[in-house]
């Protein structure tokens, strides 16, 4: 229990860290260095996110939107694809399995992504061109793939019996069986929308469709530019020090924002996360 508790505090410290570097003044934080009692409080750095509560606010909505629509389609055909993959009795499963391999061992390249994207699709500057290119990640489909695997073949043979079709015993016998293996890589894909800012800068032009992390990306861009361009300008660094843009702080205050919406998430999937990720490593 002693060396739980100890992991558990090292686990805990650089959350505490990040929490008071946010609302330290910027000028002792970059003095002193961090501690876990904020040095000078200020909330500079969240007034200056906050600045245009708008375009934050349509950050979050974009980012939110795009995670829930996408993490639900991805983990129905995720796990669609697994199970076809996982039957034994599918003639084309090896075939399915070779292709879903192909495609996480060789990717294509982000020219004929954005070429399929922007030009076949035309998806440029819509929802869907962040929603897309996550929907099926051949990775998850292989760990989805190792837990349908454990599914009694008895079932669905009693299924048939019954006169279930293919469809009907995915959603109401597989499925409801592998609740904690959903609620895994559906954390694994929610977490994947959440984070993803390489696509907004790809296919968004619409500054109202930002997601959220590419709109706190430019916020910290702009500072280092704006920086820069000053010092330069005033002919060293001197005039960039004195501009008064809580930089470092502001990084902590990014963190805090980003992370901090998806981390309630965890306490309501907490039970299914743990069964699911040991429910696949033991063999019956």
């Amino acid at each position: 229990n002693l060396i739980f508790i100890i992991i558990s505090i090292c686990c805990v410290l650089p959350v505490f860290l990040i929490l008071s570097a946010s609302f330290s003044d910027n000028t002792l934080l970059r003095q002193q260095g961090y501690s876990l009692i904020p040095r000078g409080f200020s909330v500079a750095a969240f007034e200056y996110i906050f600045k245009v509560p708008k375009a934050i606010l349509s950050a979050y909505r974009v980012t939110i939107t795009v995670t829930v629509i996408g993490t639900a389609g991805s983990l129905f055909l995720t796990s669609a694809l697994a199970y076809v993959i996982s039957r034994q009795d599918y003639y084309l499963a090896k075939v399915l399995s070779f292709l879903v391999l192909f495609a996480m061992l060789f990717n294509v390249g982000m020219v004929p992504t954005h070429i399929t994207m922007v030009k076949i699709y035309n998806l440029k500057d819509t929802l869907f061109a962040l929603i897309f290119p996550y929907l099926i990640v051949p990775w998850n489909v292989f760990l989805m793939k190792s837990f349908l695997r454990e599914t009694p073949v008895a079932l669905i043979e009693a299924a048939k019996i019954d006169g279930a079709g293919d469809f009907t015993i995915f959603m109401k016998v597989i499925l409801p069986l592998v609740k904690p293996a959903l609620a895994t890589i559906g954390m694994f894909i929610a977490l994947g929308y959440w984070n993803d800012w390489y696509n907004s800068m790809l296919f968004i032009n619409n500054e109202n469709l930002y997601s959220l992390q590419y709109y706190l990306y430019k916020i910290v861009n702009n500072i280092e530019a704006y920086k820069t361009i000053l010092a330069q300008a005033g002919g060293g660094t001197s005039l960039g020090s004195t501009i008064n843009m809580p930089s470092e702080s502001l990084k902590m205050a990014l963190t805090i924002i980003v992370t901090g919406p998806i981390i309630l998430v965890y306490p309501f999937i907490q039970k299914y996360f743990v069964s699911g990720v040991t429910i696949g490593a033991v063999k019956g």
